[in-house]
């Protein structure tokens, strides 16, 4: 479980955050929601310790994040597997280097032990023999599952995924969500996803965090949030016009 807890962050005489506490379980899909601006990417920085927090706590199943020093971190971060918007996969590395560059980093494997973890993590996103091609003759959902097999090859206990299904078909981001969460069912996986995908929510949604201006502003799941009195969750959800009625 990782845990946010009264969390504010601020940028000049910008309250980004404002006392945010939410919890993200264990072997569920967790997602954080919200219009551009709202604080959601963030929160997500702020967890994972590319922005520090102005106050409040960061916890990783009760390891307090937030007063770890560098050293500390690193350790901790060993755990942690990253999906990146876009995927994020070096150019000029092919399939097998991208993923094996955190086994490079971080593990003192031999090499046909990482290259075991690079074929086994590859069929689990189903590609195989696919090892030697570079990023730029693979399709968008091959380069998305890649990066989703390089974020698991360190086995991580937590997962974060940042906007997973920007730049894709319907289709191809229904099948990047099964995966993500076939995968956190499989291992146990603590994982975050940072979306503005209804298609997302409704279909791996099992917690949802709504961030609205800074604050945390409604938390349920996918069966709830269609049913919810809450106005601005509406009003994301079905696409009305939130911003005429804060003008007013």
């Amino acid at each position: 479980m990782i845990e946010a807890r009264n969390i504010s962050k601020t940028f000049g005489e910008h309250r980004v955050l404002k006392d945010v506490s939410c919890s993200f379980e264990k072997g569920k899909t967790n997602l954080i929601i919200g219009q551009s601006g709202s604080g959601k990417t963030v929160l997500m920085k702020c967890l994972v310790g590319l922005f520090e927090v102005d106050s409040g706590i960061v916890a990783y199943d009760d390891r307090n994040f937030t007063t770890m020093n560098f050293e500390q971190r690193k350790t901790l971060r060993q755990e942690i597997g990253m999906l990146f918007q876009g995927g994020a996969l070096f150019d000029y590395l092919d399939v097998e280097g991208n993923i094996m560059f955190p086994l490079n980093m971080f593990t003192r494997q031999s090499h046909e032990e990482k290259l075991e973890r690079v074929n086994f993590v590859l069929k689990r996103v189903n590609l195989e023999n696919v090892n030697k091609l570079m990023p730029s003759e693979l399709s968008g959902g091959m380069r998305k599952r890649v990066a989703i097999a390089r974020a698991i090859s360190m086995k991580p206990q937590y997962l974060f995924c940042d906007e997973p299904n920007s730049g894709l078909d319907p289709q191809t981001s229904g099948v990047i969500d099964r995966l993500i969460q076939e995968i956190t069912m499989e291992y146990n996986i603590t994982t975050i996803v940072n979306t503005h995908d209804m298609n997302s929510v409704l279909g791996i949604g099992d917690s949802v965090a709504f961030i609205f201006q800074g604050e945390l502003w409604w938390k349920g799941d996918k069966e709830t949030i269609l049913h919810t009195q809450n106005p601005e969750l509406n009003e994301f959800v079905f696409g009305t016009e939130l911003t005429s009625r804060l003008k007013r």
